[in-house]
């Protein structure tokens, strides 16, 4: 008599536990209580022109620099400017004691004048010998010889002439000039040294720094792949600096120099970068950092290197399609650069790059896109090649 109670009981009990279940199963959002689709980061690929960098260490020179030496011998008398100040070109730095070179100049100067005296004498017999000549009063012999002197002493007084100019030109270089304007440096003799007895006395340097050199080298190969990507890019390019401290310097230079040799004990080339220094900041023999952009690339991609996967088969990415569904993709890695891959094929416009969450996907399986944020979106942030997703419209949520 108490069977259809136990019944009633257990039917009120398997009720509840399967409204229970769906319950369950529509919290979980899948019907018959599945699982949702894991959620991925992703980038959206945009094909456009990628900037081709190098990286590299440069080291500062001046853009031109100039010793100053002593030219003629003589006992150096002062030192007229201050060591490691800017200079003008033909502004006096150094004054070599000019007393000799004085001497040496009023001695050509009366060689000179003797020269011209002897010449007009000898001009003026040469002049009687011609009006001689005419009448037999003299000999042909004798006429020769009149015209003969009165050309050597005329040649005598050009000799002495030159003489007298090199003794005024030496006589200036006891004066020393700055041959260039720009930034005077250490005084390498003292004053009282006898200079430019026998060689050139090297007295300071002066170096133009304004604007300055970058020397720097790039492999042979990889020189000979920018200029087959980029051929006519070298008057286009632009180089940023740091400074060693690791701050961007605030002007940008260009490439204005690429070696035609190989370096053999490095295989390197040689190129060199020219930037503006009116600030003085950057000084010579400063090794720094460069970020040399050698020209675009066409038509490629930027991808970030933590999409890019690897193994027997070569280099890939997963992608979510438009069924939702995680797909792979095989893709041709040209290059490294900065923190993305530059993709040259296996990729296309809007594709759905999976950049976070790879490890909780497979092909084949369905996945919600979200826009990649933080350190995985990398390559989206505004550079060429790629670009964030889109943000996924929310669900519409069901009343009742």
């Amino acid at each position: 008599m108490h069977r259809p109670l136990v019944v009633l009981a257990l039917s009120t009990a398997f009720l509840a536990a399967g409204a229970c279940s769906k319950q369950e199963g529509a919290a979980q959002g899948g019907p018959g209580g599945g699982m949702p689709p894991p959620e991925v980061g992703v980038v959206v690929m945009q094909q456009g022109d990628v900037p081709i960098a190098k990286e590299a260490v440069g080291r500062l020179s001046a853009f031109r620099s100039a010793d100053v030496r002593a030219r003629v011998p003589g006992v150096l008398q002062r030192r007229l400017y201050e060591e490691g100040t800017d200079v003008r070109k033909g502004q006096v730095l150094f004054q070599i004691d000019p007393a000799q070179l004085s001497a040496t100049v009023a001695q050509a100067q009366g060689a000179l004048a003797q020269a011209q005296a002897n010449a007009a004498n000898s001009h003026a017999a040469a002049e009687r010998a011609r009006g001689l000549i005419g009448a037999k009063f003299i000999s042909q012999a004798d006429y020769d010889n009149a015209v003969a002197a009165e050309r050597t002493s005329a040649a005598a007084v050009q000799a002495a002439r030159a003489a007298l100019q090199a003794a005024q030109i030496n006589l200036g270089y006891a004066t020393v000039r700055a041959p260039i304007s720009g930034r005077a440096g250490k005084q390498q003799v003292t004053e009282g040294a006898l200079v430019g007895q026998g060689d050139a006395t090297l007295l300071t340097t002066v170096d133009q720094l304004d604007p300055m050199y970058i020397d720097f080298s790039v492999g042979v190969a990889e020189l000979a792949n920018i200029r087959k990507l980029a051929p006519a890019a070298a008057g286009a390019s632009r180089i940023q600096v740091l400074l060693p401290d690791g701050t961007p310097y605030d002007r940008a230079g260009t490439l204005d120099f690429s070696g035609d040799t190989v370096d053999p004990s490095t295989g390197a080339v040689q190129l060199r970068a020219r930037i503006a220094n009116p600030d003085g900041v950057l000084l010579p023999g400063t090794f720094v950092t460069l970020r040399a952009v050698l020209g675009q690339e066409h038509a490629a991609f930027l991808v970030p290197q933590v999409a890019v996967q690897r193994d027997p088969q070569g280099a890939y990415v997963l992608v979510v399609g438009k069924d939702g569904k995680v797909a792979r993709k095989d893709v041709v890695t040209a290059r490294q650069q900065g923190s993305d891959w530059v993709v040259s094929s296996g990729v296309a416009d809007g594709d759905q790059v999976i950049v976070s969450g790879l490890q909780r996907v497979q092909v084949g399986m369905p996945a919600k896109a979200v826009p990649a944020a933080g350190d995985a979106a990398q390559g989206a942030g505004g550079k060429p090649g790629a670009a964030p997703a889109k943000q996924a419209a929310p669900a519409a949520k069901t009343g009742g």
